[in-house]
C-alpha cells in the first residue's frame, strides 16, 4: 500500500469469511481482560458468566469487536504459560460465539493460541509484538486468513529516540515479517502502541504526529485507554480515565486512525459519533467546493 488515505472506506478482511469497513465510521473495540492482574480491571472478568456478560454488554453499547486477553501487558506483571492463557480464554472466546454475533480479536503473541482460538471462533489477532516475539504467528496468520493487528513496542530492545522514528524502525521490520508469511495486506492494521516503553513526553508526540505513520501504508488502531500517561496528565486513577482516553480517541480520530481499543465503550462510542459527524460534514463541504 503507497499514500494512504485514512478516510478512504477500505476492508479489513478478517477469519471465518467475515470483514469490517474501515474509515468511513470509527470502529470501537471492547477491551475485555480475562487475567488476575490486569492493570484497572484485574479479576472483575475472570470468571466464564461474567466474562461473556461483560462482552455482550460492550457489544450491545456498540463495540464492534471485542477483544479477549489472558495475559496482562501490564509492566511487571506474572508471567503465564501458554495453557494457562488458553484455559482462560478459549472458553470464553466459544461462548461469545455460541450467543452472540460480535467479532472477536484474541490478544496474545503465542501462535499455538492464536490458533486454538480462532479455531474456537476468533476473528482477529492483536499481537502487541508486532510478529517479533514468537516467528511462527506470521504462519498462523496467513492460513488462518485472520484479520491482524500488528503494534509496535519499545520493550526488551534499543529504541530510537525520536519517538516518531522508532516507530518506522520497528514497524517496517514488522512489515517484511508479514510480507514474508504471505500475509494479505488487507489483513493487516497497525497499532503505535501508546504506553509500551514510551514515557509521557513520547506517548504525546506519537498522538501530536499520528497522521505521519499513514506514510507505512495502512489503517491505525489506538489504545491509550486508561494508558499511565493519561494519569500523569490528569493525576486520576486508572478506572477514573475513561474521559481523558475519549479526549484522545477524538484527537486520533482526526488524526486518521480507524479502530479505538477501550474499556468504557459507551463514553467512547458518544464521543467519536460527534467526531464522525464532523469530519463528514468537512468532507461533504470540501467535495461541494471542488464541483
Amino acid at each position: 500500500m503507497n499514500n494512504f488515505n485514512p478516510h478512504t472506506v477500505t476492508t479489513w478482511k478478517l477469519a471465518h469469511g467475515r470483514s469490517i469497513q474501515l474509515g468511513y465510521k470509527s470502529v470501537v473495540m471492547g477491551i475485555l481482560n480475562v487475567t488476575p492482574d490486569s492493570f484497572s480491571d484485574g479479576g472483575k472478568y475472570s470468571l466464564i458468566e461474567t466474562a461473556v456478560r461483560q462482552g455482550k454488554k460492550m457489544y450491545r453499547q456498540g463495540a464492534a469487536i471485542i477483544d479477549i486477553g489472558g495475559e496482562s501487558t501490564r509492566p511487571g506483571a506474572d508471567k503465564v504459560t501458554a495453557k494457562q492463557e488458553q484455559d482462560r480464554v478459549l472458553p470464553i472466546i466459544e461462548a461469545l460465539c455460541d450467543t452472540s454475533d460480535c467479532i472477536i480479536s484474541i490478544d496474545t503473541y503465542r501462535a499455538s493460541t492464536a490458533k486454538l482460538a480462532i479455531k474456537a471462533g476468533a476473528h482477529i489477532i492483536n499481537d502487541v509484538w508486532g510478529l517479533q516475539k514468537d516467528k511462527k504467528l506470521g504462519d498462523v496468520i496467513y492460513k488462518t486468513q485472520a484479520g491482524c493487528v500488528l503494534m509496535h513496542t519499545g520493550r526488551e530492545r534499543q529504541r530510537d529516540a525520536n519517538a516518531i522514528k522508532d516507530q518506522f524502525d520497528f514497524l517496517n521490520k514488522t512489515l517484511e515479517i508479514a510480507k514474508a508469511s504471505k500475509i494479505d495486506e488487507n489483513q493487516i492494521v497497525l497499532d503505535p502502541g501508546f504506553g509500551f516503553a514510551k514515557n509521557t513526553d513520547e506517548n504525546i508526540s506519537l498522538l501530536a504526529n499520528l497522521n505521519e505513520l499513514f506514510k507505512l501504508g495502512y489503517p491505525i488502531l489506538t489504545g491509550t485507554s486508561r494508558k499511565r500517561f493519561l494519569g500523569d496528565l490528569t493525576g486520576r486513577t486508572a478506572t477514573s480515565r475513561d474521559t481523558a482516553t475519549a479526549a484522545t480517541s477524538v484527537i486520533a480520530r482526526l488524526k486518521g486512525s480507524a479502530v479505538f481499543r477501550v474499556h468504557n465503550v459507551k463514553e467512547n462510542v458518544d464521543a467519536l459519533a460527534i467526531t464522525d459527524a464532523v469530519l463528514h460534514s468537512k468532507m461533504t463541504n470540501v467535495a461541494n467546493n471542488k464541483v
